[in-house]
């Protein structure tokens, strides 16, 4: 599929190759590069048929010679986490057809990297252009860096923000430091949740690498399926692409896996680089008080203090975190709608919506579980 001489939509991430796919990931050659701009990720997704015409992703990878834009074109619009439901059913009110639209986002992972890898002028403008192509309602871009997005609107796409909860690292040595920033009702609270999962019996075990077998893989599968099926139905990842992910990027990879009287009992996928630890899925067989904030949230900050990891990415939504030190950070998201009427109806309303998101993150940093000032209320 051809969008000019000197771009084409390429209809696989193999098809690109991960020399060339690298190549624009990651230009400085940079040994722990974001794993969620790598071929590796894009491709296990990919060849596991987690992301795929079937599930409703069918690549659609914007390839020039001097970038790259991974996009799908997309026959619904789960696994995303930036909703536009209602602007669907507004357009299908009004008569037309919101499927498919194109999205160039990492399917299934609500995570802020770069997803304009190259010239972004150029691939802002062709991705656009790639709308009417394909017979496409809409381009969404998803997660995408704050420069990105100020690239974005000034190419005249609609701007959108969201929240998310981020854990920030100073250069603790410590949890116990950590825990010396919060107030004292805060820090109380999270000793007593952590001494309630150790007085359990509950131990954990951090693997990474070659530490990670097939049999650890089929453990957290199963894991990871009962919260999915749970919360959405089917899971959107297949056991294979954890086969894929383990063979890939296992160097990026951490398994926090919590057992207790000689068995695994849950477990929390992470990947890292580039100085964060990103947290992923996660799932339990038994219900422990608290296991879950300690195998995702605290399992988590141990791991990037040890090392020396800057920021821990907690996932979508959750305000629950924020009491547990993690704060609230702004997305972002930029859109592009062929039908005008819908279009000047979603720009005033994101108009809208942003300043919402402003005072709701100013509310939620005011009740941050940290000491005001240094010192004790």
């Amino acid at each position: 599929m051809t969008v000019r001489d000197s771009a084409k939509l390429v209809t696989s991430a193999a098809e690109i190759g991960a020399a060339r796919w690298n190549a624009l990931a990651n230009p400085s050659c940079v040994a722990d590069p974001h794993p969620f701009t790598t071929y590796a990720f894009f491709a296990a997704l990919e060849e596991s048929g987690s992301a795929c015409a079937k599930t409703g992703w069918q690549p659609a990878h914007l390839l020039m010679e001097d970038g790259l834009m991974p996009m799908y074109l997309k026959s619904h619009s789960y696994g995303e986490y930036v909703f536009d439901h209602a602007w669907a059913e507004a357009l299908e009110r009004a008569g037309g057809d919101y499927y498919p639209k194109l999205q160039a986002a990492v399917p299934f992972t609500p995570v802020t990297g770069r997803r304009l890898l190259g010239n972004a002028d150029a691939l802002l403008k062709l991705a656009a252009g790639a709308i009417k192509q394909l017979g496409a309602s809409s381009l969404h871009v998803t997660f995408l860096t704050r420069d990105e997005w100020q690239a974005a609107g000034g190419a005249g796409y609609l701007l959108r923000t969201g929240q998310q909860f981020h854990w920030e690292n100073p250069g603790y040595t410590s949890f116990d430091q950590f825990l010396g920033e919060l107030s004292s009702a805060r820090r109380k609270t999270l000793r007593k949740e952590r001494a309630a999962v150790r007085d359990a019996g509950v131990t954990f075990d951090w693997l990474t690498g070659g530490d990670i077998t097939e049999a650890h893989w089929d453990q957290f599968f199963d894991f990871y399926t009962d919260t999915g099926s749970r919360k959405w139905g089917t899971p959107y990842l297949t056991r294979e692409f954890f086969s894929r992910l383990g063979q890939s990027l296992s160097q990026q990879t951490l398994l926090v896996m919590a057992k207790k009287d000689g068995r695994t009992i849950a477990g929390a996928l992470n990947l890292f680089g580039e100085g964060v630890l990103f947290g992923r899925n996660w799932g339990a067989a038994e219900y422990v008080p608290f296991l879950h904030f300690e195998t995702c949230y605290y399992q988590a900050i141990d791991f990037a203090i040890a090392r020396g990891l800057k920021r821990v990415e907690a996932g979508a939504q959750g305000e629950h975190k924020l009491l547990r030190g993690y704060l609230p950070v702004e997305t972002y998201s930029a859109h592009v709608i062929a039908h005008k009427g819908l279009a000047q109806a979603v720009d005033n309303f994101l108009g809208v919506e942003r300043a919402a998101m402003t005072e709701h993150m100013a509310e939620l940093a005011a009740h941050a579980p940290f000491r005001k000032g240094g010192k004790e209320k």
